[in-house]
């Protein structure tokens, strides 16, 4: 924190929202990659009823408001939700206006963006090379990890800097579920948010403006620059 303060020139609170951002963000990332590859691949892969259908919930959050995702999350999640209710009864876990409701928020709807680089990378992937291991004996488990999960990987760490880009400029649905208290939810979107409606802040609107285009773009460039390289390897191999 005094690091960022210091190298950056920014108030405690600005400094506070930055890193509660990249901690969020890099937290939603983890938790969704796991379903991410899983999803990705089946939906590139196998073709069984209802496919469309999870497609279509899959991506839904590229298309919903993130206001109606974050009303939502709190009506499953809330306190008295159908699935907030017996976590906070059974386990004591509280979601909603918490920072762990910061890292669902940003999951939710960076989820299709890393799903969709995936699904196109494993589409793209040669399936001849599959059908050559499973020829020579190998299984579907071992193929899946020995060839189909490298061929995946450039899709994604694309996904990854992707679905990361989308949850540090993530707003609508975070402020209707995790609400915007400052030290504890208040991420860089929010923060921006809070000084343009202060009296004097402009300064400190230019200051969290220029961090989040720093860090989308940022991301943003890093994604295009993986998918670039790794495939660029992958021809010379």
């Amino acid at each position: 924190m005094n690091a960022l303060t210091g190298i950056l020139g920014l108030s405690p609170f600005e400094a506070e929202a930055l890193a509660l951002s990249l901690r969020a963000s890099t937290a939603a990332v983890l938790w969704s990659l796991i379903p991410g590859i899983a999803l990705g691949w089946l939906l590139a892969r196998r073709e069984f009823p209802g496919r469309a259908l999870l497609n279509a919930f899959v991506h839904l959050p590229l298309v919903l408001p993130p206001v109606v995702l974050g009303y939502l999350l709190l009506v499953l999640f809330g306190r008295n939700g159908a699935l907030g209710g017996p976590l906070h009864d059974i386990f004591g876990i509280r979601l909603a206006f918490s920072q762990a409701g910061v890292v669902l928020a940003c999951a939710v709807v960076s989820f299709p963006l890393m799903v969709r680089a995936i699904r196109q990378s494993a589409e793209a992937a040669d399936a001849r090379l599959e059908a050559a291991a499973r020829s020579l004996g190998a299984s579907e488990t071992r193929v899946f990890f020995t060839i189909t999960l490298p061929l995946m990987t450039p899709g994604i760490l694309a996904g990854m800097t992707l679905a990361f880009a989308r949850a540090v400029g993530e707003f609508g649905a975070t402020i209707t579920f995790a609400a915007n208290i400052p030290g504890q939810t208040q991420t860089l979107p929010l923060a921006l948010f809070t000084v343009t409606q202060s009296p004097g802040g402009e300064a400190a609107a230019v200051r969290l403006c220029l961090l989040s285009l720093l860090l989308a773009g940022g991301a943003l460039l890093a994604s295009e620059w993986i998918a670039k390289r790794l495939s660029w390897q992958e021809a010379r191999a």
